[in-house]
């Protein structure tokens, strides 16, 4: 592990260290604005080398960061997801550069034509959360090294060893006007929002994000906000119980429910929610025999830790019923594991229901009509993702159609933001705009429009003084 790990400069020397990278990216970004393919694919190439260099280290770094990651999911949402992110762009990104031709009125424009050339923006701002700091650092620098971009990433505060080991280790592959690391020492995030990039992608909460925006706004700088939210699941009656539970369970308890498009609550018709809390603790016991399982994850800190159990407790002193899925202790504050949950009756003003939980617990609500579930979504903050198990395609469509969220997954409840070639973002409390594949391509670039006038054009015609002519051409193009 890096040496570097407890060295912490002050916030003036740290303020002073992002101002100097971002002219020095700045410069490099103006003495050479438009990437060529090759210089773009190699910059691609090296990130994935370096994931597939560092794998153990990343794995170890992260691992410690958490107090306990499992190895599997490390390899599996960090590592595997930058590989094949990379291969996904490295196919589509010398059709993504090519300049699009645009449609014209030629009646009025005889022989104009008109392109849209997508050009880097210059310096792209990345703040990283904690939960997959690889997975979010990395993807964003996929897309925004596709567009021809330079970028600066600043990192968590609970992702020291990350932190650590990416600043160390990343000089080796990118040049510091190409790619730049930093870490959370305190107060870093605001100093880093007031820059004046040329775009600010940032992931986590929808409190910092709103700091992060209102910081952005003083430069005019666009942002890209990913939030999380309270995604719902909604087994409709027609779906076989067994099949779902085996679905949601698996991407409710990745990574201990320390997910932003995770199942945050599931609703049930009413009269299966006890046989689905009895096929949820087959499965689950199955999958991990108590909470020390070397497969189960930490919660990240100490604060998450009591902020969940906390919920736990207030959730059962107010009359809800708590179902521990796996044998033995139902939390350890030591290795701060919690041990996965199913809560039933959580009163509707219970911290369960109204905060994201973020943690390895599914509250159950029962239901009568699907009438009653959208409405039930539609009264809360538009959510990340929204995850229906209907095998009537009618079923669907109507929840489809009536619940807005930023991303939709039908009968499964997998990571639908790890699908390369689909647009990932949030709408309205759960985040703007867009990136991944070929979006993230757009948002990083500026698709510019250029208009090439024809030889011989008609606007002439309308140059003063108007005659009988413009006349007579203005009552025939407004006809």
């Amino acid at each position: 592990m890096p040496d570097n790990l407890h060295a912490t400069p002050s916030l003036d020397e740290v303020r002073q260290q992002i101002q100097d990278t971002l002219e020095l990216q700045r410069a490099a970004y103006l003495a050479q604005p438009n990437p060529s393919f090759a210089e773009r694919k190699a910059d691609l190439l090296k990130l994935r080398a370096f994931v597939i260099d560092h794998r153990e280290a990343l794995v170890e770094a992260i691992n410690a960061d958490y107090g306990h990651r499992s190895r599997h999911e490390s390899l599996f949402a960090e590592i595997f997801s930058v590989i094949d992110g990379v291969s996904h762009t490295l196919k589509h990104l010398k059709c993504w550069m090519k300049p699009q031709k645009r449609g014209i009125d030629l009646k009025n424009f005889f022989g104009a034509s008109n392109r849209l050339i997508p050009q880097p923006l210059g310096v792209v701002g990345a703040i990283i959360p904690w939960n997959f700091p690889i997975w979010t650092a990395f993807n964003g620098l996929i897309c925004t090294f596709a567009a021809g971009n330079r970028s600066m990433v600043k990192m968590s505060e609970n992702s020291r060893h990350v932190a650590a080991l990416l600043i160390e280790k990343i000089p080796a592959y990118f040049p510091r006007d190409k790619l730049a690391f930093f870490d959370e020492t305190g107060g870093v995030g605001m100093e880093f929002s007031k820059l004046k990039f040329d775009h600010i992608i940032f992931t986590g909460s929808g409190q910092t994000g709103r700091s992060v925006m209102a910081a952005a706004s003083t430069n005019l700088c666009p942002v890209t906000l990913e939030l999380g939210g309270k995604a719902p699941a909604i087994l409709c009656d027609d779906f076989p119980l067994r099949t779902a539970a085996g679905r949601m369970l698996f991407a409710k308890y990745f990574n201990a429910g320390q997910v932003c498009v995770t199942i945050d609550h599931l609703f049930v018709p009413q009269a299966k929610v006890d046989e689905f809390t009895a096929v949820a603790k087959e499965i689950i016991g199955a999958r991990y025999a108590s909470i020390d399982s070397p497969d189960y994850t930490s919660i990240i800190d100490a604060r998450a830790f009591a902020r969940v159990v906390g919920a736990l407790e207030q959730a059962r002193d107010m009359g809800a019923t708590l179902v521990q899925l796996v044998p033995g202790k139902p939390w350890d504050e030591v290795t701060r594991k919690i041990a996965p949950h199913i809560v039933l009756n959580a009163p509707p003003d219970c911290q369960l229901r109204t905060r994201e939980i973020f943690g390895p617990v599914l509250p159950i609500i029962g239901y009568s009509s699907l009438d009653e579930v959208v409405k039930a979504i539609n009264s809360a903050p538009r959510p990340l993702a929204m995850y229906p198990f209907s095998n009537d395609r009618k079923t669907v469509d109507y929840l489809i159609e009536h619940v807005m969220s930023g991303g939709v997954c039908v009968n499964d409840a997998v990571l639908h933001a790890a699908q390369h070639d689909m647009p990932f973002g949030g709408v309205g409390e759960s985040g703007m705009g867009h990136y991944h594949g070929y979006e993230g391509f757009v948002t990083f670039s500026k698709m510019r429009p250029v208009f090439h006038q024809a030889p011989f054009s008609a606007i002439k015609f309308m140059w003063p003084p108007y005659g009988k002519f413009a006349t007579k051409y203005l009552d025939f193009i407004t006809k």
